[in-house]
């Protein structure tokens, strides 16, 4: 199988390279948690790669071969030490995730973050659901910016 192997921060991340992956960065272990299981539930087929906070969400990003990128970025807006605004911003600034869908994901449905997030190049700004069933939606609805590999 192929596969890349990353140490960020001391945390050791494999990828496999013959299958697309969505990266989250999120802080919230049991939303982390949510998110992978409903993905999962709509298309086995695709990783997560996930990290807790801003600043570790650039490194992962940035220790990536340029042949090895995620299908889709999901950044948690409200993450510790750079937000998803932040993260969207650096982002942007780099060629290589020109590609890549990035969305955001929220407990705050605050229109000013919203705003900022499409203007620095979010395809979408979601507001976290509060339950099962919702998560499952929303996941299913952000499979769609993975071209090609929805089920």
């Amino acid at each position: 199988m192929n596969h890349e192997v990353l140490t960020i921060n001391g945390e050791r991340h494999i990828i496999n390279t013959a299958a697309p992956f969505i990266f989250l960065a999120e802080d919230d272990i049991d939303d982390q948690e949510l998110f992978t299981e409903a993905i999962s539930t709509h298309n086995n087929t695709i990783q997560i790669q996930s990290v807790s906070n801003g600043k570790k969400a650039i490194e992962f990003l940035e220790t990536l071969p340029v042949t090895v990128l995620p299908c889709l970025i999901v950044l948690d807006y409200n993450l510790p030490e750079a937000d998803g605004a932040q993260i969207l911003k650096f982002l942007s600034q780099k060629e290589r995730y020109y590609n890549v869908p990035k969305v955001v994901w929220s407990t705050s449905n605050s229109n000013t973050y919203r705003d900022a997030c499409l203007q620095l190049g979010a395809r979408a700004y979601f507001t976290k659901p509060s339950d099962i069933s919702g998560i499952s939606s929303l996941a299913k609805e952000m499979l769609t910016f993975c071209d090609g590999h929805t089920l």
